[in-house]
């Protein structure tokens, strides 16, 4: 997820195997899997100041499940980067 101004700015050819999603803030996401087959997704805001957001899926979760708490997640960090210069 990057901002016109930082896709502008880097090298495209880093992302080879990754889609580049137009977004309002900068950050990153990263899944794999975690204990007791469940899969681990994190939100990494890519600020000089770390901050992430965690979510563990269990196994059987469904994929609509999923993508609304990712969703979740992005309106999250949304909310925290935009406050950031309040």
């Amino acid at each position: 997820m990057l901002t016109k101004e930082t896709r502008a700015k880097i090298d495209n050819s880093i992302f080879t195997k990754a889609a580049i999603v137009d977004s309002d803030f900068d950050a990153l996401w990263f899944a794999r899997s975690s204990h007791a087959d469940r899969e681990a997704w994190e939100l990494r805001l890519m600020t000089e100041q770390q901050y992430a957001l965690f979510e563990a899926f269990e196994a059987d979760e469904s994929e609509e499940d999923r993508e609304e708490a990712r969703l979740e997640m992005e309106n999250r960090m949304r909310d925290y980067a935009t406050s950031k210069g309040d």
